[in-house]
């Protein structure tokens, strides 16, 4: 089978959908997850068979929602590189460090996986239009799969969504809409549109199947690992697509017999400290996190008031015995730099803050020495030209 797509279910309740007809989340108002005949994959699918195939995140299409080939939409999206920073590890002292550099995927970031596998799955279900509110990055990565699909695409962003990913997504020829505000009033305007003209949303866990390409970066880890997880994944969250899907991705492996069953790395989920909605909720013990008022922060990605997963990242971290934790503008700033300078790599502003975060976690003693730590840059610094002309313009104002 190319599939082994079953069914949907609900994050919170116990409802269950079919996956032949178009779905936005649960009739409860919680995030859909797909799930796949594991049974019927255990027997038939090995991971001798995958070792043939090429490299990229379409060879796990066994855990992908879409059915058939020729529904496909790719860009050529390569497996990532596991990299060292050999000076920034021996500076933080975590000699273990990798980061898994999401920057060479098509469209520059980790949103790519996402519209890869979320604009196929619409295009088997007939979907001619889409809908999303960005905070830039996904709007440019949904624009440029749809065109390739034939759709039309409505991305609303907030007016102070960075400049590169907001004239990327109009250079595709996107219907592009600034919003005050941040991604919150800009999901209000797309659900208002959706609601008049029938497009099909796929905001961040507003449908199933985005999540699907995410946890691709759950399976690329394993495998660059000879079938082993690390000790500890950073991932930068605002949304927390990525945190969802790398969990979901390792219990399906443990499901496969293919990763050793029960044991996963402690998932650390960075915010930054002016939109820290989920870790607040972690340091107050909450089961649920409550809309982060005013939220301000120069790693546009995070700066998410609500997940609408909250309750569900929440839950993985306490299963995982990690943590939430904030780092401050001044970290981003600081460790953006440090990264360039030591081992001469640009991170985007939240790969810096993930950064940040291990070497944080490392001064407090989270994070040990011995331990295997894997960071996610979610994309190119070079993206964040207006961040870097600062910098260059402060360089020069010395000399």
């Amino acid at each position: 089978m190319f599939s082994g797509l079953s069914h949907l279910a609900c994050s919170t309740c116990d409802k269950t959908y079919g996956t032949e007809f178009r779905r936005q989340m649960c009739e409860c108002g919680s995030p859909l997850f797909v799930q796949y005949d594991m049974d019927s994959l255990k027997r038939e699918w090995t991971r001798d068979q995958l070792a043939e195939r090429k490299q990229g995140m379409w060879r796990y299409h066994e855990l992908l929602p879409v059915t058939h080939p020729d529904y496909m939409i790719s860009m050529n999206e390569v497996m990532t590189p596991l990299m060292t920073l050999p000076n920034i590890s021996k500076d933080m002292d975590v000699p273990l460090l990798l980061v898994k550099d999401e920057s060479v995927l098509p469209t520059g970031t980790f949103k790519a996986r996402g519209a890869s596998v979320g604009i196929s799955r619409a295009k088997q279900l007939g979907v001619k239009e889409i809908a999303l509110a960005t905070n830039g990055n996904a709007g440019a990565a949904w624009a440029a799969y749809a065109v390739r699909a034939g759709m039309k695409s409505l991305i609303a962003m907030p007016t102070s969504a960075p400049r590169v990913p907001y004239l990327e997504t109009c250079y595709t020829g996107a219907d592009v809409r600034l919003l005050e505000g941040t991604i919150a009033e800009a999901g209000i305007f797309v659900a208002d549109y959706v609601l008049q003209t029938g497009a099909y949303e796929v905001s961040t866990f507003k449908e199933p199947y985005r999540l699907e390409g995410k946890k691709t970066i759950g399976f690329e880890l394993a495998e660059q690992l000879s079938w082993k997880v690390p000790d500890v994944i950073v991932f930068p969250t605002g949304g927390g697509a990525g945190v969802v899907g790398i969990y979901k991705a390792l219990v399906e492996l443990q499901s496969l017999g293919w990763i050793e069953e029960g044991r996963f790395p402690k998932m650390v989920v960075i915010q930054a400290e002016g939109c820290a909605p989920l870790v607040r909720a972690y340091e107050s013990g909450e089961k649920v996190s409550t809309y982060y008022e005013n939220a301000e922060t120069i790693a546009y990605g995070m700066r998410v008031p609500k997940s609408l997963a909250d309750a569900h990242i929440l839950s993985i971290i306490a299963k995982t015995e990690g943590i939430a934790y904030a780092v401050s503008d001044a970290d981003i700033r600081k460790e953006r730099q440090n990264i360039v300078r030591l081992d001469g790599f640009h991170a985007c502003p939240e790969g810096a803050a993930a950064l940040a975060g291990v070497r944080k976690l490392r001064e407090i003693g989270f994070i040990k020495a011995s331990e295997r730590v894997v960071s996610i840059n979610t994309g190119s610094g070079l993206k964040y030209v207006d961040q870097i002309d600062c910098a260059v313009q402060t360089a020069q104002e010395k000399i």
